[in-house]
């Protein structure tokens, strides 16, 4: 759905669609590995939700752009994405789970460790976010729904934390 919503932004290249991704700090909430984009053009292609134009030059880049269906799947896989909630599950919940085979510091350090790998990458996303100003608003709001995560663990880690160090073991 990324590659197929760049597209449909203008006719683009491969290359052309990795730097927009980077430019954008799209891999803050996505995984699309550069060695995979031609790989999804050539499915989308297939699957005629982009037609490919014939470069002119032999080092032409082949451009692609949304197709009309293409741009109907667009609206509907974009209607679900916002209109749905699908859970994602966190590593941190699988740790809680196994708490009790752990000694009292080992899993205290081990959540300590997670809230400071939190707070880092905390750090790291706000300077991404400086880095990649001025963003449009619909951009923006992408790293504002991480930070909000990220904030969110922090301050769970810290009342468990707060919690697991004061009861009775």
């Amino acid at each position: 759905m990324l590659l197929l919503g760049l597209v449909a932004e203008m006719p683009r290249h491969g290359y052309e669609l990795e730097r927009i991704i980077e430019a954008r700090g799209m891999r803050e909430w996505t995984q699309v590995g550069f060695s995979s984009i031609y790989f999804v053009l050539g499915k989308l292609e297939k699957a005629g939700l982009v037609a490919a134009e014939v470069p002119r030059g032999a080092k032409a880049r082949k451009t692609f752009r949304i197709t009309p269906s293409g741009h109907e799947v667009l609206c509907e896989q974009t209607i679900a994405a916002l209109g749905a909630y699908r859970p994602t599950f966190s590593s941190l919940l699988l740790g809680m789970v196994h708490w009790p085979v752990l000694s009292r510091d080992a899993a205290l350090n081990a959540l300590e460790a997670r809230l400071a790998s939190v707070v880092t990458e905390l750090e790291r996303l706000e300077r991404v976010r400086r880095q990649r100003q001025p963003m449009p608003d619909h951009v923006e709001v992408l790293f504002d729904f991480s930070a909000g995560q990220l904030n969110a663990e922090r301050s769970w880690i810290d009342t468990t934390l707060d919690y697991m160090r004061n009861k009775p073991w």
